[in-house]
């Protein structure tokens, strides 16, 4: 299994709305990150500067580089598109961290 995470950014005073859309998850979309094969996947959020941190674990064979294609991780992205700093496309515009440490 593989680790991924990457950072976003919120807009600012969105805090509470970024969080109200994911407590209201579409269970269609947590089906499809599933499908994908992403695993325990967490975001944090540091409210002083809007970073959100995200991590996920991958399986393996996992199709998490097909989502951006799919129609409900595009409807997820325009959804989301109004409080994150986006990209053209809506998807989020990330910045990927390398691990340099993990330990059990």
């Amino acid at each position: 299994m593989q680790r991924q995470a990457f950072m976003m950014r919120l807009k600012p005073g969105f805090e509470a709305e970024y969080r109200k859309r994911h407590d209201e998850i579409w269970p269609e979309l947590s089906a499809l990150l599933k499908a994908a094969g992403i695993r325990d996947y967490s975001i944090f959020l540091d409210t002083k500067s809007g970073t959100l941190f995200a991590v996920q674990k991958l399986v393996d064979n996992n199709t998490n580089d097909d989502l951006p294609n799919h129609p409900i991780m595009k409807q997820w992205w325009a959804y989301m598109a109004d409080i994150m700093e986006t990209n053209p496309d809506n998807s989020p515009a990330t910045q990927t961290l390398e691990e340099v440490f993990h330990t059990d």
